[in-house]
């Protein structure tokens, strides 16, 4: 072994598994409820309204559009994920492809920043319910709170208690999500979609840039890879059923909240409580507290095990304490990892009441390691995956459209830049130290 303990290490074009065949637990339909919900989000309750405030009947034209544009992010990290099942998920990629430091940057920017989007999903669930059910709003960090109680407890005794939570939970989203159309969609009025572009395309690039959001956390199944029956063939199918579901789900919350709706679609925060109301009146309010908690219960859920899984492979490969390591193999229960996980967004959320519960800054450090993480991934891909294959082709147009968001997200790149800066710190006390891995 080399006691350079940050040796790039080269394996371009490499299409094999990375750890020989994994042997998890979760099947096809568990798999997929965990993709759904990691996309199919807290979206739904507010970004329709504000796709139609933006750009109007035209805004079904941008949801289509960023549906188009997820295909090669999510069958780059479907085909990453199918390879090299790895708990490091898009660290372990860029590990393989970039070298240890830049696979650690990639580590510390998923553990420790899109970890602060935990609280965010828990508050956005509480401030709905007490929204829509008139409680006074100092109940929403106490809601909020309980919202991460459960998740925890299923991960806590594994992927598999986790995966069956999660497909329930998707199961009764996608009800309420169909329920809703169907209920509305009888009062749609064709005189909503004229004019189709009362705020020209300029409406229509604004609500593609809302959508963009919508549709991330296709990387979250790259960490849990290993915890699939036969990844190769389950994660490629799960993640096109996903995109399928996702897409549909988005597009036709968008078409009856316009042609139910007309011009009013984007005057308030609550497009589902509105489009229940118009059709419904009564049971609107509790339709909506469900949703809002079903969909900040589920989010959670699917992100918990990547934490966890993420943590302990940190912890394996020596960029975190070595103390957290256990759980790191396809199987295992990340315990240790989930704990420190458990304790970093008690840290967070307090931090956030301490700011008032507004969720901005919070957002925006969110999504800008998401970009970060995604531009390294799809690098990565482009050196991995077999050069003119199918997956390599979707890698090469996703890390154009990666560093396109790089370049927009750059006012927001502080907290990415600071968690470079450390992990190259510690490649260089390592290296002074003359430590091994």
């Amino acid at each position: 072994m080399s006691s350079r303990t940050d040796a790039p290490v080269s394996t371009p074009n490499v299409d094999a598994p990375a750890h020989g065949t994994a042997h998890g637990t979760l099947g096809l339909g568990q798999g997929t409820a965990l993709y759904v919900a990691s996309v199919l989000g807290t979206g739904i309750l507010v970004l329709p309204g504000l796709a139609a405030a933006a750009a109007g009947p035209a805004s079904i034209v941008a949801v289509a559009a960023v549906l188009v544009l997820s295909v090669p992010l999510a069958g780059t990290f479907a085909a990453l994920a199918a390879r090299f099942p790895d708990a490091g998920g898009v660290a372990s990629y860029v590990r393989r492809a970039l070298g240890p430091t830049a696979a650690r940057m990639t580590g510390y920017w998923f553990y420790f920043g899109v970890c602060v989007g935990a609280p965010v999903v828990a508050v956005l669930g509480g401030e709905y319910v007490v929204a829509v059910l008139g409680v006074d709003r100092a109940a929403v960090p106490i809601i909020g709170f309980a919202l991460f109680v459960p998740p925890f407890i299923a991960n806590w005794f594994g992927v598999r208690i986790a995966g069956w939570v999660q497909f329930v939970l998707t199961g009764l989203l996608l009800a309420v999500v169909i329920g809703v159309v169907a209920a509305t969609f009888p009062a749609a009025d064709a005189a909503n979609f004229e004019p189709f572009l009362p705020h020209g395309w300029a409406g229509v690039g604004l609500a593609i840039s809302l959508f963009v959001w919508a549709f991330a956390g296709w990387e979250v199944g790259t960490h849990i890879a290993g915890e699939f029956r036969d990844p190769r063939r389950t994660i490629p199918i799960a993640t096109a059923i996903a995109i399928v579901i996702v897409g549909l789900g988005y597009l036709s919350l968008q078409f009856v909240t316009v042609a139910v709706l007309g011009e009013q679609a984007g005057d308030g925060q609550v497009p589902l409580l509105a489009l229940v109301e118009s059709t419904a009146p009564g049971v609107g309010s509790v339709l909506v507290a469900i949703v809002a908690g079903i969909v900040s219960l589920g989010v959670v859920n699917a992100y918990l095990p990547a934490f966890g899984k993420l943590g302990a492979a940190l912890g394996r490969d020596g960029d975190l304490p070595r103390f957290l390591a256990k759980g790191a193999a396809d199987g295992e229960i990340p315990r240790r990892s989930l704990a420190l996980t458990g304790a970093l967004i008690v840290v967070y959320f307090g931090l956030m009441l301490l700011n008032g519960l507004d969720l901005t800054a919070f957002i925006l450090i969110h999504t800008s390691n998401m970009v970060a993480i995604y531009a390294a991934g799809m690098l990565a891909a482009t050196l991995l995956l077999r050069r003119w294959s199918v997956g390599w082709w979707l890698a090469v147009v996703a890390t154009v459209m990666t560093a396109g968001l790089l370049v927009l997200a750059w006012q927001n790149l502080l907290v990415p830049l600071v968690l470079a800066v450390a992990s190259v710190a510690v490649t260089v006390v390592r290296r002074v130290r003359g430590r091994t891995p």
